[in-house]
């Protein structure tokens, strides 16, 4: 069945079944790799998107399922304009291995919409479904402080 899907401000017609999980969607349909299969199950969060600003897991959003508009790593910022969070996640050398970051970084960008100045409790509550095998978990702390500070100068 078709249909039309908005990701990252643009429209994409997609001609799948509708229990076609969102991630293969992304990644094989549209061609938007930046998000990662990790579980498949919503346990790890390398899959995270945002639709309508909400941080969700793809791989457990049904095409049917999918109720607004779609934003992935690539359409946060781009390699001209980074956004403000995946500056903080150079600034602060918070990739090791790099497979979880995307999904951490929709993550962290879900967070800082909805509260800009998170203490450590509010970070960690808000990323705990997002886990990485490397434990740069005090650099994603430091790198969420340091963008919501940049974003309260702007």
């Amino acid at each position: 069945m078709a249909t039309t899907l908005k990701i990252n401000g643009k429209q994409h017609q997609v001609d799948l079944p509708d229990d076609v999980p969102l991630l293969w969607v992304l990644r094989d349909e549209v061609g938007l790799t930046g998000t990662k299969f990790g579980c498949g199950v919503a346990a790890c969060g390398a899959c995270t998107v945002h639709i309508d600003g909400e941080a969700v897991r793809s791989c457990q959003v049904a095409l049917s399922d999918v109720w607004g508009d779609v934003t992935t790593i690539e359409g946060l910022g781009s390699p001209d304009a980074l956004a403000t969070i995946q500056q903080a996640w150079i600034d602060h050398q918070v990739a090791q291995c790099g497979y979880c970051q995307s999904g951490q970084i929709m993550q962290a960008a879900a967070l800082l919409a909805e509260n800009p100045d998170p203490t450590d409790a509010d970070i960690d509550e808000a990323m705990q479904g997002n886990l990485c095998r490397c434990g740069t978990y005090p650099l994603i702390r430091a790198a969420i402080h340091d963008a919501a500070s940049k974003l309260k100068e702007a």
